[in-house]
């Protein structure tokens, strides 16, 4: 290998050239002819050839029958039953959510009339005004015009951007208007005048974007089920094209638009990568042409058409460049061969390629600081112009042109532009000589450039642009650019003067801290690159921040009072911070031996408390000490065994002492005693486990809508919980929202004045959606919405002071979204919804018509005549009411078997449900109040397959043949002795019924079950090991494939003996 020591960078050189034909102005011509439209009223700026009448075939477009808005709220999910939406995304189907108006360049459209907020319909498009497209302009997007909002929650702000993908400028000069992607959506943000527009329309993070030249049509797309790839207008913000399954397995690595804006390209991103053609202005919804690629190239993640011939295209990974030409028979393709033998020079990895604006050459840029020429193969005797496949092509040359790695490589104009690593930006003319460079701006890796759309001025003697570096030493007159660098800087340079202008710098690391002042529109955020920013967030202005340097944040919490802002971090160290300067109020402590999770302050703003990793608690005090207030440790414990999900102060019913709770995936709920705690020693006032099977998740204080004061829940089932704050006893259980993945966490929102004091609202989060619920909880699903936030996943939640905003953190995504709260849309749904108990109908099978409900009634009521004894020849008494006693009966005999505990929690939940009121206990309930019981308490989605399976992996073992089994006689023993343990009565009674028998079927009253013989019949017919398709199929009689919402009573208490042995 050659050193590349002895080279001299370009920069260094009086000159300099690669060798190269000039090539064809000319554009290939469709085969299908020439054929001239009628070009709709303002659509575009459009390109020269189009006036012109292009040679293009141009396509009659009907317009689709349906469009709705794409905003964030489409993402809704009204009224969602766990029968309906079980694993679910919190949106409507995405064929129903982008509009496909199809308008794009040069191409003859019908002209829709109307708003896209109502369907477009065929007499719309037919109508004579024109459509919002066609009569868009730029900055159209940021009219004062403000829309009514419709929908529970919808996003109003995006903190921070995906700094690996490219900032695009909209628009330039008196706008700065600049396009990035928050998460999910893509953002079209006016820098001058503080607002942001979201394209709103994918359910996956957004992977890729492009631009067309003329800066009317950004297209996105994304990665993961149910990919989209959308073309928006820039203009009017409206969702335009989508195409539907394009990379159904895998989605989008890499897309580029075509010069004359007509062709989109894509790479999926699987390990067998396609490339696919689209002509987004057709209707056709498969592409023109596309080819598989070998996966020796590598993955490829950037391909670039050619802008003087969109036939060819050019594509890298970091090892491979491969060169790409289409027709109408099909998309060719050739792989050059290079590596670092072919020049006796180490080559580096391939960041960019761009295609020669002058010749048939096409440049590559690497991480040696090394441009790779690419040129035609030809042979001597023919003309480049003559060359048949432009795509074949080969290294000529590898010119090094500086000593850092070149992640960026664009041309602009008559100029090739490369960035840096180091933030450096050098311009190149078409002979690669140095023309100039901006070394100054003192910047990370730089991710993108982008020029705006309007070439720069001509220099005169006013004029104050830099002069090349070039002999002449001509004034330099490029266009004004940004540049976005991968630790999250976006800025804006103005070549006439070099005047730089910092846009935006956000958190480069994950964003997991958010916490808002309890009196001012103040949010804090923290990330972990140690960046802490307080922001405005009804000015949506950035007011003061602070570096923690080599330390990354990991939660914040402002005290009640709004003095103090802690800050929990990853290496276990807590500050405490003055709220207005951030400065230090006291020395960091570092008690934690992991990295804090949880902070809370107490009401009083005494006390505060953290969680950590390692299963601890610690509280800290504020205290007196030298005349002054200060913070000290109090004390810490290992409180829990397994992680701590919450950690909450509340009042203590009696006085105003503060008492601390924490929960953790235990199932344990420990309340602290405060007051008899000191130093080193945090006093524990009890400890209660209060789940059974399922695993809390968060903890938070119920509003007083009674004198009874509770606690409210949500675990991994799906069900909120209603604690007694005081015993902690279970007093009600109820269903929660059903959004494809449990509740994270919960935050009840504060009341304002105008609020109806019996109506509070709660906002919630899940694995990857923010939610809005009324309170009080009852079960009903039409109190309930929720949307997708970070799909990604989110990571914390806060609220508004005034509850009129949510925030969500998202993690790795280095997004904060701010979403406005809309309590009259939901309240509008729960009436739509109907009332009373229509809700709940509709959560049985068939509804309030359904055969279920007929069963329900007809056990209803022999569970009346159950009560007053079978045989008994007295008169019946018929109520609309049946004895407490008799619910589990009833609910086992309609599909639904709970464990003693649930049992006793369900007939607690009815006894106690007046006597705060009346002092009494209720004794009976009727069928309304039954149904809402069945449908809060009963398993969200049924018995499943997977349960019984992880319940064999626990008490199970493996044999030689890799199965997992339970020994016959370990079962019945685990039955017997383990969990809710079952009499050997009880477990002869219910197999000798599963296993056919027992002709009785069981028994219809209470009584002595005769269990003589039936350990030779259970030997005789059980085998010696049994996995859990045999216990399935075999025993409970269960289909193995999906769960059965009607399987026996039996059954039902045999695989909850197995779920209370598991716990």
């Amino acid at each position: 290998m050659a050193d590349d020591s002895n080279e001299t960078p370009l920069e260094e050189l009086a000159g300099g050239s690669i060798e190269g034909d000039e090539a064809s102005e000319e554009t290939p011509q469709n085969e299908q002819g020439a054929q001239e439209t009628e070009l709709p009223k303002q659509v575009t700026e459009m390109p020269a050839d189009v006036l012109a009448g292009d040679t293009e075939s141009t396509d009659i477009l009907e317009m689709e029958t349906q469009a709705p808005t794409t905003t964030a709220d489409n993402f809704s999910v009204d009224a969602a039953t766990p029968e309906t939406q079980e694993n679910e995304l919190s949106m409507t189907s995405p064929h129903e959510l982008v509009a496909d108006v199809t308008e794009g360049p040069s191409e003859e459209r019908e002209e829709t009339a109307g708003s896209l907020e109502a369907p477009i319909t065929a007499s719309s498009a037919a109508a004579e005004e024109e459509s919002l497209v066609s009569s868009a302009t730029p900055g159209l997007l940021f009219e004062e015009d403000e829309h009514i909002k419709t929908h529970p929650i919808s996003l109003s702000w995006a903190f921070g951007y995906n700094s690996h993908l490219p900032v695009y400028s909209l628009l330039d000069e008196e706008h700065r208007v600049i396009l990035y992607v928050s998460s999910h959506t893509a953002v079209i943000h006016d820098i001058l005048r503080n607002r942001q527009y979201h394209l709103q329309g994918h359910s996956n993070s957004i992977s890729c974007l492009c631009v067309s030249e003329d800066r009317r049509w950004i297209a996105t797309a994304d990665q993961g089920p149910d990919n989209l790839i959308i073309v928006w207008d820039a203009f009017s913000g409206i969702p335009v094209h989508t195409i539907f399954d394009s990379h159904p397995e895998d989605g989008v690595g890499a897309i580029a638009i075509s010069q004359d804006a007509k062709y989109l390209v894509t790479l999926s991103a699987g390990k067998i990568q396609r490339v696919c053609i689209w002509k987004w202005t057709s209707p056709e919804k498969k592409p023109m042409c596309s080819v598989e690629l070998q996966p020796a190239f590598g993955y490829q993640n950037y391909i670039v058409f050619n802008p003087k011939n969109h036939k060819e295209l050019v594509s890298n990974s970091k090892t491979q460049v491969i060169f790409y030409l289409w027709d109408s028979t099909g998309l060719q393709h050739s792989a050059p061969h290079l590596t670092d033998r072919t020049f006796n020079k180490t080559v580096g990895l391939f960041s960019q390629s761009v295609f020669h604006f002058g010749n048939l050459q096409a440049l590559t840029a690497t991480s040696g600081g090394k441009l790779v020429v690419w040129d035609a193969v030809c042979p001597p005797s023919m003309s480049a112009s003559l060359c048949v496949k432009p795509h074949n092509r080969k290294a000529i040359k590898l010119m090094y042109v500086q000593k850092d790695a070149l992640t960026v490589l664009t041309a602009s104009d008559s100029y090739f532009v490369t960035c840096d690593v180091k933030g450096h930006t050098k311009f190149y003319d078409g002979q690669l000589q140095l023309v100039n460079w901006y070394s100054h701006f003192k910047l990370g890796p730089i991710q993108s450039i982008s020029f705006s759309k309007n070439p720069s001025s001509l220099a005169n003697n006013n004029s104050d642009y830099s002069s090349s570096c070039t002999i002449h030493g001509q004034p330099f007159i490029i266009r004004n650019f940004i540049l976005s660098t991968l630790d999250a800087t976006v800025l804006h340079i103005t070549a006439e003067g070099t005047k730089l202008e910092k846009l935006m710098e956000e958190a480069k690391e994950a964003v997991n801290a958010i916490a808002c002042h309890p009196s001012q529109p103040l949010i804090a955020i923290g990330s972990h690159c140690g960046l802490l920013k307080v922001w405005d967030y009804m000015q949506t202005k950035y007011l003061i921040s602070r570096i923690f340097m080599g330390a990354s944040i990991q939660c914040l919490s402002y005290d009640p009072a709004g003095s103090f802002l802690a800050a929990g971090f990853t290496d276990g160290t807590v500050y405490i911070l003055d709220s207005i300067s951030l400065e230090d109020d006291c020395k960091e402590f570092k008690y934690s031996r992991g990295p804090v999770t949880q902070i809370s302050f107490s009401h009083d703003s005494q006390y505060l408390a953290t969680a950590d990793e390692k299963y601890a608690v610690t509280v800290y005090k504020r205290i007196w000490k030298n005349g002054e207030r200060s913070w000290e440790h109090l004390a810490g414990l290992h409180s829990h065994y397994k992680p701590i999900r919450s950690i909450i102060f509340g009042v203590l019913l009696d006085s105003d002492q503060p008492r601390l709770l924490s929960l953790g995936e235990d199932r344990l709920l420990v309340e602290y005693d405060l007051g008899s705690s000191s130093k080193e020693y945090l006093a524990v006032l009890r400890r209660d486990r209060i789940e059974q099977n399922a695993i809390p998740m968060c903890l938070a204080w119920y509003p007083p809508f009674t004198p009874e004061a509770f606690i409210l829940t949500a675990n991994n089932r799906y069900k909120m919980k209603l604690y007694n704050a005081t015993t902690k006893m279970c007093r009600k259980t109820l269903l929660g929202p059903t959004y494809g993945s449990p509740l994270e966490k919960i935050q009840i929102l504060p009341a304002t004045n105008s609020q109806d004091p019996q109506k509070r609202y709660l906002a919630y989060i899940t694995k990857d959606k923010v939610g809005l619920q009324i309170l009080p909880i009852d079960g009903n699903p039409h109190k309930s919405s929720a949307f997708i936030c970070h799909p990604g996943g989110v990571s914390n939640l806060a609220s508004s002071y005034d509850g009129c905003h949510v925030f969500t953190a998202g993690g790795n995504d280095c997004i904060v979204m701010k979403w406005e709260i809309n309590v009259n849309a939901l309240e509008a749904a729960v009436s739509l919804g109907g009332e009373d108990l229509i809700p709940f109908y509709n959560l049985l099978d068939g509804g309030r018509d359904g055969e279920f409900f007929r069963e329900l009634e007809d056990y209803f009521y022999y569970a009346q005549l159950r009560s007053q004894g079978i045989d008994s020849m007295k008169t019946r008494q018929v109520s609309t009411h049946i004895p407490l006693e008799e619910v589990p009966f009833v609910m086992r005999a309609m599909g639904f078997y709970p464990s003693e505990e649930k049992i006793e929690d369900m007939i607690n939940e009815v006894k106690f449900s007046e006597y705060v009121h009346t002092g009494k206990h209720v004794t009976n309930i009727n069928l309304g109040d039954f149904i809402k019981l069945y449908i809060n308490h009963r398993p969200a989605f049924g018995l499943s397959m997977k349960e019984i399976q992880n319940a064999f992996q626990v008490l199970g073992y493996d044999t030689e043949n890799g199965e997992i089994v339970i020994n016959r006689g370990d079962l019945l023993q685990q039955l017997q002795c383990r969990g809710e343990h079952m009499t050997e009565e009880e477990l002869a009674e219910c197999l000798t019924t599963l296993l056919g028998m027992n002709p009785e079927g069981g028994r219809s009253e209470l009584g002595i079950y005769d269990p003589s013989g039936a350990a030779a019949l259970l030997e005789e017919e059980i085998p010696e090991e049994i996995t859990a398709e045999i216990f399935t199929a075999d025993i409970l009689g269960l289909p193995t494939s999906e769960p059965d919402g009607t399987e026996t009573e039996k059954n039902y208490e045999l695989t909850s003996s197995i779920e209370s042995a598991e716990s």
